[in-house]
């Protein structure tokens, strides 16, 4: 059965990798998780005259450098400063060169979001007219090619060896300690160890080529190295190995002291390892949430610490899963699985399938915020098909659980007929010990029977030699004496040889009795291989944990791509922002409209706030104020607010309290203005008590 057995599963094995390798070998370069949200000029835009600087605002702060945002003029030519600044938290400008003529001008930008993921991007707006331009904005996408795909190697290695190494190590401390001497469990877990250390480094080492020119030269760039290690990311990346070095004592200790101690001792050892471990995994764990999905948005301080729950409920599960299915098939015969430990692990990964399904829909409202939001975006889909996935693993897990209660059941049985076999083997070897004691005794007794035999012959023909005649018995004396001497010799001779044949005997006997002591120990390992796969109940357990293996390949595998995907809430954001700003034209009179979409977390929470200022000059302005949900009707909030802020002269802000007109539109007249600038127009939104938010645009006053 074993030998049909391990072909299958490494033909399941490679299939499961190859459609996870599939699935991120067909995934599109790490999407954009700060979008743009907002321009000026915006996308397409003519304008009377050149304008002094160009402005984009992101959902989410991004870091920039000297060429993060470039302006180009036709001819390919830059036309900015050089120097990208921040007006706000969101809103980054840069100035443009005096004078500059008619034509078409393209803004690109490269830029990297708050959570760690690069964004590109480029549009046009023309002076005067259109025009033809040599620019091309086609290039190759952030984080995309060879770079960007060995990234995302590199992400789904460190994710999946982060559960090789929690989980593994968990399976040991929780289900079976025993297991820490099993030299399979024991190369599992520090694979594990090893495999995320090195996912790691290349993660470090690619860094800086994956989020600014994506070329393969640059990975082994020093001062790109450098850059890195000042940012957030690479913050996170070094905190990782100076974990991993803590985890590698742990695991110096759980396989050496704790293996060698008795299980009374153990018991003391265990809490220790529990504590220091979970601290060791909740500092890896926090190394992605601090740097990723969580670390930006809403409620930012209570997604990070169930982000780190999070991750380590799925390693618990998906890692001590794969460490019970390497133990049930290559552990060794004489050290199987029982029955307990079994039990014990799905008692674990049903509390962690509890604290999955909880922090999951947490994470779920938070990256989607609405149920359209499942379908209408890439995110939502490949959540859609996390929950299959986890659904399917479920599923599976109860089968499981049938066959862990069936073994259970068994075990007293297969105990005993295992010790009746112990015994009959044991009686066995015994009778032959009897029968070749009794062999030997007979070999004795025929042995002194011979001796005594030749004794009397002996003396016989020594009585008659003394009846001889005296000359007869001086020869035969003489005769005796040299014959005697040349016997003596002889028989030292033969002695000696003798005692060298038995010597060698000896030695050979020796190694004889080695040789069939492996041999019988060969035949016991290969009985007691048979008898464990042979029972029903344990090679059912066999087939149901390899398949929830299986899933969790390609699960992992869809969690990464999670994680390198815009979230559905940003995605419906700038779909929004871009749709109004597409709508809604500057008007002719030189009017300022500023839409900006919003998101209190609480219920009708979500919509855009459109603030018209007219007409956007010194002195005396009408400000009216549009508040819009995301389809468009217009609806009430309790409170909102309007401040005008000019930093560059440290003006502001002044306030302004509109009025509240019919529903969804506010107004305030005679809006004064002191002087002309770049104006910051910060809105508060209000929906509930205790939900609010402020946004802030940028507004040019003439």
């Amino acid at each position: 059965m074993t030998q049909t057995i391990a072909p299958r599963v490494r033909t399941l094995v490679l299939l499961l990798l190859a459609a996870a390798c599939a699935l991120l070998a067909g995934a599109a370069p790490a999407s954009a998780h700060a979008a743009l949200t907002g321009s000026d000029p915006r996308q397409g835009a003519v304008v009377d005259k050149a304008p002094a600087q160009v402005s984009l605002t992101f959902s989410e702060s991004v870091s920039m450098d000297d060429d993060s945002l470039r302006v180009l003029d036709p001819k390919g030519k830059r036309v900015d400063d050089g120097r990208p600044s921040g007006t706000d938290g969101t809103t980054y400008s840069v100035k443009l060169h005096a004078g500059l003529p008619d034509g078409t001008y393209t803004v690109a930008y490269q830029v990297v979001s708050a959570d760690s993921h690069p964004v590109a991007g480029a549009y046009t707006f023309s002076v005067g007219a259109p025009s033809e331009t040599s620019v091309s904005v086609s290039g190759q996408a952030a984080g995309g090619g060879f770079v960007g795909g060995l990234y995302g190697v590199g992400r789904y290695v460190s994710y999946a060896a982060f559960a090789v190494l929690v989980g593994g190590a968990a399976f040991v401390l929780a289900c079976w300690p025993r297991g820490s001497g099993v030299r399979v469990v024991q190369r599992f877990v520090v694979s594990g160890w090893l495999a995320l250390t090195a996912a790691t480094l290349l993660l470090l080492l690619l860094r800086g080529s994956y989020t600014s020119s994506g070329k393969a030269a640059d990975i082994f760039d020093l001062s790109l190295l450098g850059e890195v290690l000042q940012t957030k990311a690479g913050a996170a990346l070094v905190s990782r190995l100076l974990l991993l070095a803590a985890a590698a004592l742990f695991i110096a200790v759980l396989f050496g002291a704790y293996d060698k101690r008795e299980d009374e001792e153990k018991r003391d050892l265990t809490f220790g390892l529990a504590v220091g471990g979970s601290v060791v995994a909740a500092g890896l764990a926090a190394t992605w949430a601090m740097s990723e999905h969580a670390s930006v948005g809403l409620q930012a301080g209570l997604a990070m610490p169930v982000d780190v729950v999070h991750l380590i409920a799925v390693a618990t599960w998906l890692g001590g899963l794969t460490a019970l299915l390497v133990a049930l098939y290559r552990g060794p015969a004489d050290t199987p699985v029982p029955a307990l430990a079994v039990r014990r692990f799905s008692r674990v990964a049903f509390a962690s399938v509890i604290a999955l399904v909880a922090t999951g829909t947490y994470q779920s409202w938070r990256q989607l915020g609405s149920w359209t939001a499942f379908t209408d975006t890439r995110y939502g889909q490949l959540l859609l098909l996390k929950i299959g996935l986890v659904a399917v693993l479920v599923g599976v897990a109860y089968f499981s659980r049938r066959w862990t209660a069936q073994l259970a059941e068994a075990v007293p049985a297969v105990a005993g007929q295992r010790k009746k076999e112990r015994v009959a083997a044991s009686d066995g070897r015994g009778n032959d010990r009897a029968k070749a004691s009794e062999k030997t005794r007979a070999s004795g007794k025929t042995g002194a029977s011979e001796t005594t035999a030749a004794a009397a012959k002996t003396g016989s023909a020594g009585k008659s030699g003394a009846t001889a005649k005296t000359g007869t018995a001086e020869k035969t004396a003489a005769a005796a004496k040299t014959g005697s001497a040349e016997k003596d010799e002889a028989a030292g001779k033969t002695s000696g040889a003798g005692k060298a044949s038995g010597a060698g005997k000896g030695s050979g006997g020796s190694k004889r009795a080695a040789q069939l002591a492996r041999q019988r120990a060969a035949v016991d390992n290969a009985r007691q291989k048979r008898q464990r796969d042979s029972d029903p109940h344990r090679f059912g357990l066999r087939r149901s944990v390899l398949a929830e293996a299986g899933v969790a390949v390609v699960l992992l595998a869809v969690t990464t791509l999670l994680t390198q995907t815009e979230p559905g809430r940003t995605e419906e954001e700038a779909k929004a922002a871009g749709a109004a700003s597409a709508a809604t034209a500057a008007p002719s009179t030189g009017a300022v409209t500023l839409d900006m979409p919003f998101d209190t977390g609480g219920q009708n929470g979500k919509g855009v706030v459109r603030v018209e200022l007219d007409p956007a000059r010194v002195g005396a302005n009408d400000l009216h104020l549009y508040v819009e949900r995301p389809d468009g009707t217009a609806f009430d909030i309790p409170e909102v607010k309007v401040a005008l802020t000019q930093k560059a002269k440290d003006i502001g802000p002044l306030p302004v309290a509109p009025d509240h007109i019919t529903t969804g539109h506010w107004s305030a007249s005679q809006v004064q203005i002191p002087m002309a600038g770049d104006w910051e127009v910060a809105v508060t939104v209000r929906t509930s008590d205790i939900d609010q938010v402020t946004l802030s645009k940028n507004a040019q006053i003439g």
